[in-house]
Protein backbone atom coordinates (compact mmCIF):
# COMPACT_ATOMS: atom_id res chain seq x y z
CA UNK A 1 0.00 0.00 0.00
CA UNK A 2 1.13 3.70 -0.99
CA UNK A 3 1.93 5.93 1.92
CA UNK A 4 -0.91 8.15 1.22
CA UNK A 5 -3.27 5.46 0.96
CA UNK A 6 -2.55 4.27 3.84
CA UNK A 7 -2.26 7.93 5.43
CA UNK A 8 -6.28 8.53 3.75
CA UNK A 9 -7.10 4.85 5.16
CA UNK A 10 -5.68 5.99 8.95
CA UNK A 11 -7.42 9.59 8.65
CA UNK A 12 -10.62 7.58 7.75
CA UNK A 13 -10.58 5.18 10.53
CA UNK A 14 -9.55 8.04 13.50
CA UNK A 15 -12.51 10.02 12.06
CA UNK A 16 -14.92 7.13 12.37
CA UNK A 17 -13.66 6.27 15.97
CA UNK A 18 -13.76 9.64 16.80
CA UNK A 19 -17.58 9.94 15.65
CA UNK A 20 -18.48 6.50 17.61
CA UNK A 21 -16.86 7.63 21.12
CA UNK A 22 -18.69 11.30 20.58
CA UNK A 23 -22.02 9.12 20.01
CA UNK A 24 -21.17 7.09 22.87
CA UNK A 25 -20.30 10.00 25.46
CA UNK A 26 -23.72 11.98 24.03
CA UNK A 27 -25.93 12.52 27.03
CA UNK A 28 -29.02 10.81 26.81
CA UNK A 29 -31.89 11.37 29.13
CA UNK A 30 -34.69 9.22 30.69
CA UNK A 31 -37.30 9.93 33.36
CA UNK A 32 -38.16 7.30 36.24
CA UNK A 33 -41.30 7.67 37.82
CA UNK A 34 -42.36 4.89 40.07
CA UNK A 35 -45.89 5.12 41.90
CA UNK A 36 -44.99 4.33 45.73
CA UNK A 37 -41.50 4.95 45.82
CA UNK A 38 -40.09 8.36 47.26
CA UNK A 39 -38.48 9.87 43.59
CA UNK A 40 -35.41 11.64 46.03
CA UNK A 41 -34.31 8.14 47.05
CA UNK A 42 -32.73 4.96 44.54
CA UNK A 43 -34.94 1.93 45.66
CA UNK A 44 -33.62 -1.42 45.05
CA UNK A 45 -35.82 -2.16 41.94
CA UNK A 46 -34.87 0.70 40.75
CA UNK A 47 -30.98 0.42 41.29
CA UNK A 48 -31.70 -3.29 39.68
CA UNK A 49 -32.97 -0.79 36.26
CA UNK A 50 -29.73 0.64 36.14
CA UNK A 51 -27.17 -1.91 36.99
CA UNK A 52 -29.50 -3.63 34.28
CA UNK A 53 -28.70 -0.25 31.57
CA UNK A 54 -24.67 -0.45 32.90
CA UNK A 55 -24.64 -3.59 30.89
CA UNK A 56 -25.89 -2.00 28.18
CA UNK A 57 -23.55 1.02 28.12
CA UNK A 58 -25.50 3.39 29.65
CA UNK A 59 -24.04 4.86 32.58
CA UNK A 60 -25.94 7.89 35.09
CA UNK A 61 -23.18 10.68 35.45
CA UNK A 62 -21.14 9.58 32.57
CA UNK A 63 -23.92 9.75 29.44
CA UNK A 64 -27.42 9.15 31.05
CA UNK A 65 -28.96 12.18 32.76
CA UNK A 66 -31.76 10.43 35.04
CA UNK A 67 -34.90 12.38 36.30
CA UNK A 68 -36.78 11.28 39.06
CA UNK A 69 -39.86 12.06 40.11
CA UNK A 70 -42.40 10.96 43.17
CA UNK A 71 -45.71 9.78 42.60
CA UNK A 72 -46.39 9.65 45.71
CA UNK A 73 -49.78 10.74 47.96
CA UNK A 74 -53.35 11.51 45.80
CA UNK A 75 -53.59 9.75 42.24
CA UNK A 76 -55.79 12.88 41.59
CA UNK A 77 -52.14 14.68 41.35
CA UNK A 78 -50.46 12.10 38.18
CA UNK A 79 -52.11 14.10 35.30
CA UNK A 80 -50.33 16.99 36.52
CA UNK A 81 -47.26 15.09 37.72
CA UNK A 82 -46.98 13.41 34.02
CA UNK A 83 -47.45 16.95 32.42
CA UNK A 84 -44.20 17.88 34.19
CA UNK A 85 -42.61 14.57 32.91
CA UNK A 86 -43.08 15.00 29.46
CA UNK A 87 -42.44 18.71 29.17
CA UNK A 88 -38.54 17.78 30.56
CA UNK A 89 -38.56 15.75 27.49
CA UNK A 90 -36.80 12.11 28.01
CA UNK A 91 -36.29 9.76 25.33
CA UNK A 92 -37.66 7.24 27.40
CA UNK A 93 -39.97 7.14 30.00
CA UNK A 94 -40.23 3.93 32.82
CA UNK A 95 -43.08 4.05 35.05
CA UNK A 96 -45.36 0.92 36.53
CA UNK A 97 -49.32 0.89 37.79
CA UNK A 98 -52.30 1.65 35.55
CA UNK A 99 -52.64 5.35 37.03
CA UNK A 100 -49.50 6.32 36.29
CA UNK A 101 -49.19 4.95 33.09
CA UNK A 102 -52.65 6.14 31.80
CA UNK A 103 -51.57 9.34 32.82
CA UNK A 104 -48.30 9.66 31.11
CA UNK A 105 -49.99 7.82 27.83
CA UNK A 106 -52.42 10.61 28.01
CA UNK A 107 -49.94 13.25 28.11
CA UNK A 108 -47.99 12.23 24.97
CA UNK A 109 -48.64 10.02 22.25
CA UNK A 110 -44.71 10.04 20.82
CA UNK A 111 -42.17 9.65 24.13
CA UNK A 112 -41.30 6.03 24.84
CA UNK A 113 -42.93 4.70 27.43
CA UNK A 114 -41.85 1.69 29.36
CA UNK A 115 -43.87 0.22 32.42
CA UNK A 116 -44.52 -2.37 34.76
CA UNK A 117 -48.15 -2.91 34.76
CA UNK A 118 -50.91 -5.77 34.76
CA UNK A 119 -53.38 -6.03 31.72
CA UNK A 120 -52.15 -3.20 29.16
CA UNK A 121 -54.71 -4.76 26.56
CA UNK A 122 -57.60 -4.91 28.97
CA UNK A 123 -56.68 -0.83 30.11
CA UNK A 124 -57.14 0.04 26.54
CA UNK A 125 -53.23 1.21 26.58
CA UNK A 126 -52.20 -1.12 23.33
CA UNK A 127 -53.94 -3.32 20.68
CA UNK A 128 -51.93 -6.40 21.69
CA UNK A 129 -49.47 -7.46 23.66
CA UNK A 130 -47.43 -9.18 20.90
CA UNK A 131 -47.56 -5.72 18.82
CA UNK A 132 -48.72 -2.95 20.86
CA UNK A 133 -48.57 -0.42 18.29
CA UNK A 134 -48.22 2.88 20.21
CA UNK A 135 -45.72 4.43 22.42
CA UNK A 136 -46.05 1.84 25.42
CA UNK A 137 -44.06 -1.45 26.08
CA UNK A 138 -43.31 -3.01 29.13
CA UNK A 139 -43.89 -5.86 31.39
CA UNK A 140 -46.60 -7.61 32.54
CA UNK A 141 -46.94 -8.89 36.20
CA UNK A 142 -50.20 -10.30 35.77
CA UNK A 143 -51.05 -14.06 34.52
CA UNK A 144 -55.27 -12.67 34.11
CA UNK A 145 -57.67 -14.88 36.04
CA UNK A 146 -55.49 -17.75 37.39
CA UNK A 147 -53.34 -15.44 39.45
CA UNK A 148 -55.89 -14.09 41.35
CA UNK A 149 -57.62 -17.69 41.40
CA UNK A 150 -54.19 -18.83 42.71
CA UNK A 151 -53.79 -16.50 45.49
CA UNK A 152 -57.10 -16.61 47.29
CA UNK A 153 -56.44 -20.90 46.85
CA UNK A 154 -53.89 -20.41 48.66
CA UNK A 155 -54.93 -17.64 50.83
CA UNK A 156 -58.35 -20.03 51.55
CA UNK A 157 -55.98 -22.84 52.84
CA UNK A 158 -55.11 -21.11 55.74
CA UNK A 159 -58.80 -20.55 56.74
CA UNK A 160 -60.62 -23.21 54.69
CA UNK A 161 -64.00 -22.43 56.20
CA UNK A 162 -63.40 -19.29 55.78
CA UNK A 163 -66.68 -17.49 54.00
CA UNK A 164 -66.25 -13.64 53.77
CA UNK A 165 -63.47 -12.23 52.01
CA UNK A 166 -62.47 -8.38 51.99
CA UNK A 167 -60.61 -6.83 48.63
CA UNK A 168 -58.75 -3.96 49.98
CA UNK A 169 -57.74 -1.23 46.95
CA UNK A 170 -58.49 2.40 46.19
CA UNK A 171 -61.33 3.37 44.19
CA UNK A 172 -59.41 3.60 40.92
CA UNK A 173 -58.29 0.15 41.41
CA UNK A 174 -61.39 -1.03 41.94
CA UNK A 175 -62.86 -0.09 38.72
CA UNK A 176 -59.95 -2.08 36.41
CA UNK A 177 -59.94 -5.52 34.98
CA UNK A 178 -57.97 -6.97 38.42
CA UNK A 179 -60.79 -6.09 40.48
CA UNK A 180 -63.04 -7.70 38.46
CA UNK A 181 -61.05 -10.74 38.22
CA UNK A 182 -60.25 -11.38 42.28
CA UNK A 183 -64.13 -10.70 42.84
CA UNK A 184 -64.74 -14.13 40.01
CA UNK A 185 -62.33 -16.03 41.86
CA UNK A 186 -63.99 -15.25 45.03
CA UNK A 187 -67.06 -16.20 43.94
CA UNK A 188 -65.74 -19.50 42.42
CA UNK A 189 -64.61 -20.71 45.75
CA UNK A 190 -67.77 -19.09 47.22
CA UNK A 191 -66.53 -16.34 48.97
CA UNK A 192 -68.48 -13.31 49.64
CA UNK A 193 -66.56 -10.54 47.86
CA UNK A 194 -66.37 -7.13 49.65
CA UNK A 195 -64.37 -4.34 48.79
CA UNK A 196 -62.74 -2.02 51.29
CA UNK A 197 -62.56 1.32 49.68
CA UNK A 198 -59.06 2.76 50.49
CA UNK A 199 -60.38 6.10 48.18
CA UNK A 200 -57.41 7.65 46.05
CA UNK A 201 -55.09 8.85 48.89
CA UNK A 202 -52.91 6.07 50.01
CA UNK A 203 -52.09 7.25 53.38
CA UNK A 204 -51.82 6.22 56.97
CA UNK A 205 -55.57 8.18 57.90
CA UNK A 206 -57.10 6.22 54.43
CA UNK A 207 -55.38 2.34 56.02
CA UNK A 208 -56.97 3.66 59.89
CA UNK A 209 -59.80 3.91 58.37
CA UNK A 210 -59.86 0.45 56.37
CA UNK A 211 -59.17 -1.12 59.21
CA UNK A 212 -62.38 -0.13 60.81
CA UNK A 213 -64.22 -1.06 57.57
CA UNK A 214 -62.75 -4.81 57.35
CA UNK A 215 -63.71 -5.33 61.46
CA UNK A 216 -67.22 -3.51 60.59
CA UNK A 217 -67.97 -5.91 58.06
CA UNK A 218 -66.76 -9.35 59.82
CA UNK A 219 -64.17 -10.26 56.98
CA UNK A 220 -62.44 -13.59 57.74
CA UNK A 221 -59.50 -13.55 55.05
CA UNK A 222 -57.76 -10.30 53.00
CA UNK A 223 -57.16 -9.67 49.93
CA UNK A 224 -54.77 -6.55 48.85
CA UNK A 225 -54.67 -5.06 45.63
CA UNK A 226 -52.18 -5.29 43.16
CA UNK A 227 -50.72 -1.11 43.98
CA UNK A 228 -47.54 -0.08 44.42
CA UNK A 229 -48.87 2.97 46.42
CA UNK A 230 -49.51 0.61 49.29
CA UNK A 231 -45.18 0.27 49.71
CA UNK A 232 -44.61 3.32 51.54
CA UNK A 233 -47.49 2.34 53.74
CA UNK A 234 -46.25 -1.08 54.56
CA UNK A 235 -46.55 -0.97 58.17
CA UNK A 236 -49.90 0.26 58.63
CA UNK A 237 -51.16 -1.58 55.95
CA UNK A 238 -50.07 -5.37 57.60
CA UNK A 239 -51.31 -3.95 60.87
CA UNK A 240 -54.78 -4.38 59.03
CA UNK A 241 -54.29 -8.09 59.07
CA UNK A 242 -52.54 -8.54 62.64
CA UNK A 243 -55.18 -6.37 64.61
CA UNK A 244 -58.12 -7.78 62.86
CA UNK A 245 -56.62 -11.17 63.23
CA UNK A 246 -57.30 -12.49 59.93
CA UNK A 247 -54.89 -14.37 57.52
CA UNK A 248 -54.19 -11.70 54.32
CA UNK A 249 -52.47 -12.38 51.05
CA UNK A 250 -50.38 -9.11 49.14
CA UNK A 251 -49.04 -8.50 45.80
CA UNK A 252 -45.50 -7.85 46.85
CA UNK A 253 -42.43 -9.71 48.78
CA UNK A 254 -41.52 -6.64 51.08
CA UNK A 255 -45.10 -6.69 52.62
CA UNK A 256 -44.11 -10.10 54.02
CA UNK A 257 -40.71 -8.54 54.69
CA UNK A 258 -42.83 -5.95 56.65
CA UNK A 259 -44.72 -8.74 58.43
CA UNK A 260 -47.13 -9.76 56.32
CA UNK A 261 -48.40 -13.82 56.20
CA UNK A 262 -47.96 -14.33 52.77
CA UNK A 263 -47.66 -12.99 48.99
CA UNK A 264 -48.06 -14.96 45.64
CA UNK A 265 -46.08 -12.33 43.14
CA UNK A 266 -43.71 -11.57 40.15
CA UNK A 267 -40.00 -11.01 40.48
CA UNK A 268 -39.79 -7.32 40.66
CA UNK A 269 -36.34 -8.00 40.29
CA UNK A 270 -36.30 -10.07 37.32
CA UNK A 271 -38.85 -7.89 35.47
CA UNK A 272 -36.78 -4.39 36.13
CA UNK A 273 -33.87 -6.03 34.67
CA UNK A 274 -36.20 -6.88 31.33
CA UNK A 275 -37.54 -3.38 31.62
CA UNK A 276 -33.51 -1.79 31.67
CA UNK A 277 -33.13 -4.67 28.61
CA UNK A 278 -36.34 -2.56 26.78
CA UNK A 279 -34.88 1.02 27.79
CA UNK A 280 -31.68 0.80 26.27
CA UNK A 281 -33.30 -0.92 23.19
CA UNK A 282 -35.45 2.28 22.44
CA UNK A 283 -32.51 4.13 23.18
CA UNK A 284 -30.62 2.16 20.61
CA UNK A 285 -33.19 3.05 18.17
CA UNK A 286 -35.79 0.46 18.54
CA UNK A 287 -39.38 1.42 18.37
CA UNK A 288 -41.69 0.51 21.52
CA UNK A 289 -44.59 0.36 18.84
CA UNK A 290 -42.95 -3.05 17.51
CA UNK A 291 -41.68 -4.77 20.93
CA UNK A 292 -43.66 -6.54 22.35
CA UNK A 293 -44.92 -6.30 26.00
CA UNK A 294 -43.11 -9.64 28.14
CA UNK A 295 -45.02 -11.75 30.27
CA UNK A 296 -44.37 -13.80 33.63
CA UNK A 297 -43.41 -17.30 33.24
CA UNK A 298 -43.11 -17.77 36.47
CA UNK A 299 -44.30 -16.40 40.23
CA UNK A 300 -42.72 -16.90 43.71
CA UNK A 301 -44.73 -17.81 46.85
CA UNK A 302 -43.12 -16.15 50.63
CA UNK A 303 -44.64 -16.85 53.54
CA UNK A 304 -44.00 -15.41 56.92
CA UNK A 305 -44.39 -18.39 60.01
CA UNK A 306 -44.19 -15.22 62.56
CA UNK A 307 -47.00 -13.87 61.23
CA UNK A 308 -49.17 -16.80 61.43
CA UNK A 309 -48.44 -16.88 65.11
CA UNK A 310 -49.13 -13.29 65.71
CA UNK A 311 -52.61 -14.21 63.88
CA UNK A 312 -53.38 -16.88 65.87
CA UNK A 313 -53.15 -19.48 63.02
CA UNK A 314 -51.34 -22.43 62.39
CA UNK A 315 -49.88 -22.70 58.55
CA UNK A 316 -50.87 -26.69 57.27
CA UNK A 317 -47.34 -28.09 56.71
CA UNK A 318 -48.22 -28.64 53.05
CA UNK A 319 -48.68 -24.61 51.98
CA UNK A 320 -45.11 -23.85 53.62
CA UNK A 321 -43.96 -27.04 51.38
CA UNK A 322 -45.39 -25.28 48.57
CA UNK A 323 -43.30 -22.21 49.08
CA UNK A 324 -40.35 -20.88 47.82
CA UNK A 325 -39.20 -18.82 50.93
CA UNK A 326 -40.29 -19.10 54.10
CA UNK A 327 -39.42 -16.51 56.81
CA UNK A 328 -39.04 -17.02 60.17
Amino acid sequence: MRRRDFLALASASALACSAHAQQSARQRRIGIVLPGWDGTKINPVEAEFLDGLVRHGYVEGRNLIVDRYAAMGSMDRFADLAATVVGNHPEVIVTGAPPMTLALKAATQTIPIVTVIGDPVALGLVSSLARPGGNVTGITVDAGAELSGKRLSLLRETRPDATRLAYLSSSQAMQQPQAAMAKQAAEELKLSFLHVDLGNSLNERAYKAAYDSVVKVGAELLLVSDEPQHLPNSKVLVGIATNAQIPAMYPFRDLVVAGGLMAYYRDLFDAFRQVADQAAQILDGGNPAEMPFRQPTSFKFSISTKAAREIGITIPPTLLASADEVIE
